[in-house]
């Protein structure tokens, strides 16, 4: 029986229905499925190797099998919001404990296990196993947050009395922290930074992520950039002036709430495999761009006005306006307005 191109055509066959269905409303296909039940692929593709001349009708049935039950999973599966990543790993140090408590927002002095250091340049380094933060100045009119580095759980909803704060849980590698200003603009990094060292351990389960949460000071304008691989983000920025957001990531989950606009506020998302979430204001003035391929779209509340754009009424006429641009591969982008 000749079924080399039987289980390739069965896949495409079933991914395109998949995205038929799903755009048309007869099925409600969670994209963020992929991230929990990325194995599956794995699993699939191994099996067509084991039996790749295996001719006999019970090769082929185990084939079919494998791949319906991987699509059955991935088109019924429920498995909630939370991000999980395939699997953790940590540079352990002896006595090196990660867990962090809560400390006073007006407290502005470093940690004995800090590392700070000052280039010439006027950048500040720091590298610490408990938080990071950088004091409040009334210069400080515009504020630049660059976030990068995959495999942690990011989050923000609070303000706090300094400029920036950051209360860390580092389970692999180690944070890294760096800041300068130029004039009014305060520029911030924020990094994963490989850690060398210690003893490896494999682990799996929620306390075993890393995880970074943030306070950000609400008089400046900011603009925020994240640049990630594998990440949970979940952004409410309802309490501050955001001027951009910026979100770039793979296999990711984004989940951001915006509040009223500034004049313009622009967000780009560039996105491969990921699950996207932004929630805007009932009676803000919003546009969208679309490029997203092969994505699932849900714009509630907007008006089509082509292909790739979509609009809230009375866009062309508000005076402050918010711009999203979209780009993706397969990815499930949403915007909901609150």
């Amino acid at each position: 029986m000749k079924n080399d191109k039987l289980i390739p055509g069965l896949i495409l066959v079933l991914i395109g229905a998949v995205i038929l269905l799903d755009n048309f409303g007869y099925i409600d296909f969670r994209w963020g499925n992929i991230w929990h039940l990325w194995p599956m692929f794995l699993i699939i593709a191994g099996v067509n190797l084991v039996f790749a001349h295996n001719r006999t009708p019970l090769a082929t049935i185990l084939k079919i099998g494998v791949i319906v039950l991987g699509f059955g999973l991935l088109l019924f599966g429920r498995f909630g919001d939370r991000m999980n990543f395939p699997m953790y790993y940590s540079f352990h140090n002896d006595n090196h404990d990660n867990d962090n408590s809560d400390k006073d927002d007006d407290n502005n002095d470093d940690d004995d296990d800090d590392t700070t250091t000052t280039t010439k340049s006027g950048i500040v380094q720091v590298e610490s196993n408990n938080g990071f933060n950088t004091p409040y100045t009334a210069d400080a009119k515009i504020a630049q947050l660059n976030i990068s580095g995959g495999g942690t759980e990011y989050l923000l909803s609070d303000t706090t009395n300094q400029l920036f704060k950051a209360d860390t849980k580092e389970h692999f590698g180690k944070y890294e922290f760096s800041h300068r200003n130029e004039g009014s603009t305060y520029i911030l990094d924020f990094k994963m930074k490989d850690k060398k060292g210690g003893h490896f351990n494999w682990s799996t389960g929620d306390d075993k992520s890393n995880s970074a949460t943030f306070k950000l000071n609400p008089n400046p304008i900011w603009d925020i950039s994240v640049e990630t691989g594998a990440t949970s983000l979940d952004f409410d920025l309802t309490k501050f002036k955001i001027r951009t957001l910026k979100l770039s990531g793979g296999a990711a989950s984004f989940n951001v709430k915006l509040g009223q606009p500034q004049a313009l506020t622009n967000v780009e998302v560039s996105t491969g495999m990921a699950s996207v979430d932004i929630k805007i204001p009932q009676n803000a003035a919003c546009r969208i761009k679309t490029d997203s391929g092969l994505s699932s779209t849900d714009f509630d509340g907007f008006t089509k006005k082509d292909d790739d754009t979509y609009e809230t009424p009375g866009y062309e006429t508000a005076t402050n306006k918010i711009n999203i641009n979209i780009n993706g591969g397969i990815s499930d982008f949403n915007v909901h307005r609150y």
